[in-house]
């Protein structure tokens, strides 16, 4: 197969951002054979540009409801929202990651900083991939649906179920550059078997106990950074009640506020 040519392959442009991407969610870059050099073979900087735009693209879908306000439409949430999303990803992905890094050199993870870079932006790629897909649905709803409290807790449930996707990918990534690595080190020259898929499991004797359970809890510390991020960077929806503002005041928590929303919503 051609695939190590088109990873590295010729042209820099947005299309070929939207190449790696695809061959990202068929699995063709996360074979053991694709992996052999110990990194996921993408451009950071290409991938990046495609993440921007799907994640403007998925908050567009998001400021719909504002668009549909009965106040009228609230075109300056829009724009908001569509800077936002991507600062969303990429501040919690800055304020993480040298905690990542540390924790995977101290259990002995032989993946260099720039390996867990590019692991890192494949995984955000398949993360905003899946929340650009559910965007249309996200879209209809805020054109049919008057309820604020039911928009934020539905967008709440969509980055949650894009996130998990993501941490199946980033965790079976992972098992296969450990997989790869231990190959090479058997033998040089052994067939890579396995079936193209992002996220189907393999065995686990490739793999440190100690580094699968690391990434895990980062897993879960880039979800609770980027929910409070998402807090921080607020508002996203545009609450019709309320005049529109790029931010709003220090107050609570995501968390607390997410307990807020479904007392309004069923109240």
């Amino acid at each position: 197969m051609g695939t190590d040519v088109d990873v590295k392959g010729k042209g820099s442009g947005l299309l070929q951002g939207v190449r790696d991407l695809d061959l990202i969610l068929r699995g063709e870059l996360t074979r053991p054979a694709s992996l052999r050099n110990g990194r996921v073979e993408i451009a950071p900087g290409r991938l990046s540009r495609v993440i921007v735009v799907l994640c403007m693209s998925y908050g567009l879908c998001m400021a719909t409801f504002a668009v549909f306000s009965r106040n009228g439409p609230a075109l300056g949430q829009v724009v908001a929202t569509m800077i936002k999303v991507p600062l969303l990803f990429y501040l919690t992905l800055l304020v993480t990651l040298p905690s990542l890094y540390v924790f995977n050199a101290l259990v002995g993870s032989r993946l260099s900083f720039s390996a867990v870079v590019r692991l890192l932006v494949a995984t955000l790629g398949v993360n905003v991939a899946v929340l650009s897909s559910l965007g249309p649905i996200v879209a209809f709803f805020s054109v049919s649906t008057t309820s604020y409290p039911f928009m934020i807790l539905f967008n709440v449930a969509v980055f949650a179920t894009a996130g998990f996707l993501a941490q199946m990918f980033l965790l079976q990534t992972l098992q296969r550059l450990s997989m790869a690595q231990t190959l090479i080190e058997a033998s040089p020259e052994a067939p890579d078997a396995e079936t193209p898929s992002a996220i189907r499991p393999l065995s686990d004797q490739f793999l440190g106990r100690h580094v699968k359970t690391i990434f895990r809890l980062w897993m879960v510390v880039f979800g609770l950074v980027g929910a409070q991020m998402g807090w921080v960077l607020r508002p996203f929806v545009g609450n019709p009640d309320v005049p529109f503002t790029w931010f709003r005041g220090r107050q609570s928590n995501f968390f607390e506020a997410v307990l807020h929303t479904l007392g309004s919503l069923f109240s």
